[in-house]
């Protein structure tokens, strides 16, 4: 029984160094939820105040090009009133070039382009045909019109060109004809 005694100290010593290093470990893992419990509010915090300022920045994005705008709007109006005053149209056309000139630098400021048409291959991703006209010697679609002016934002069409395009004559006009 001795034996036994001499063991019994032994093992409750391990015990005790178990238990000691269990408890250390709990409050390890009461320290890592607790930051885990933190980051994740930091984070949810985060993502609220981004939200916030994405909405903020996509309400209040276009100030800056709608301030330019309204320089345009001014010229405009001080056109009008100038032709109205002197009765003449002339005045009113020579107001309104150099308005267009002034908004075209707007545009061109912000990365607008007009899109080249007549004479060009017709390209379903610029173009939008709304005519077609059949001529012999006609290589492919080329546009002979443009209706309505097309427009690029730093390269990404942001409305296409409508325009009037020629054609090859189709084939079965062509047999049609011979007979």
């Amino acid at each position: 029984m001795g034996e036994r005694s001499e063991e019994k100290p032994e093992h409750d010593e391990q015990i005790d160094t178990l238990e000691k290093a269990v408890e250390t470990e709990k409050k390890k893992a009461e320290d890592y939820l607790n930051q885990l419990k933190y980051a994740r509010a930091d984070l949810e915090n985060l993502k609220k105040r981004c939200d916030r300022e994405l909405e903020e920045t996509k309400a209040y994005c276009t100030e800056r090009i709608v301030t330019d705008l309204l320089d345009i709007v001014d010229e405009l109006e001080l056109a009008v009133q100038s032709a109205r005053s002197t009765d003449s149209s002339e005045v009113l056309i020579q107001g309104v070039e150099i308005t267009l000139k002034k908004l075209k630098r707007i545009l061109e400021k912000e990365g607008v382009e007009a899109i080249k048409c007549i004479g060009e291959s017709f390209d379903p991703s610029k173009h939008h045909a709304v005519a077609k006209t059949e001529e012999e010697g006609v290589n492919g679609c080329k546009i002979v019109e443009e209706v309505r002016k097309g427009y690029t934002m730093r390269e990404k069409v942001i409305r296409p060109s409508i325009v009037k395009v020629v054609v090859q004559p189709s084939q079965s006009k062509k047999g049609d004809e011979l007979t």
